[in-house]
């Protein structure tokens, strides 16, 4: 059982992220924003998940204790995947699963991508009682599109560009965007990354 990495992350795509280990490169499936907030060529340390399956072996990876608790909380909930598992703890901090299960508010899940109506019910009723450990403090709502928004400028300097024009792309998507996209760092940085499209032209000549 791998239950940790420590190395050097070669490369943070999307929501996977490649981490070098002994010399070997270690693909770990992670939420966007913890893939966000590695940096290539930096070291990492995150707790793993190996998911071991007929044809196929998968790591899932996350920085806290918490997390990794209730991803596997979660899989243990009928009709709920690793996939699935992860969907959740990118779009909730465990502190908020414990409360919209404390508060059988099912309602919190359906917002999740690839959890219906029938399996929110499920995660609600089979984790009643098992996360009593998680910490009940968390940030605001207000502060969540703040937190997104700083992910993607993030991002954008990763990629190359001046934090100066990383920052102004971001607050021109974040005008652009509906309420649904000002909530996703992914959606968001697509918008950001079309609006940068035309000065990656200029800038290069």
């Amino acid at each position: 059982m791998i239950s940790s990495l420590r190395g050097t992350v070669l490369a943070a795509i999307g929501s996977t992220v490649v981490i070098e280990v002994g010399g070997v490169g270690l693909s770990v499936q992670v939420t966007p924003q913890l893939a966000l907030s590695l940096r290539v060529g930096s070291e990492a340390s995150i707790r793993t998940a190996l998911i071991v399956r007929e044809d196929d072996l998968s790591l899932y990876g996350f920085v806290e204790a918490d997390e990794l608790t209730a991803f596997d909380l979660l899989r243990g909930v009928t009709g709920v995947g690793p996939k699935s598992a992860l969907g959740v703890l990118a779009a909730m901090a465990p502190a908020d699963i414990a409360q919209a299960v404390t508060l059988e508010d099912d309602a919190a899940f359906r917002k999740v991508s690839g959890i219906g109506p029938k399996t929110a019910k499920l995660i609600v009723l089979s984790l009643a009682g098992k996360l009593e450990g998680m910490a009940t403090t968390r940030a605001p709502a207000q502060a969540r599109p703040s937190t997104v928004s700083q992910s993607v400028t993030i991002a954008l300097v990763g990629l190359g560009w001046p934090e100066r024009i990383a920052v102004q792309a971001t607050e021109e998507a974040l005008a652009q965007a509906s309420e649904s996209e000002r909530n996703a760092v992914q959606s968001l940085l697509r918008l950001a990354l079309a609006n940068l499209g035309p000065q990656l032209a200029g800038s290069s000549s």
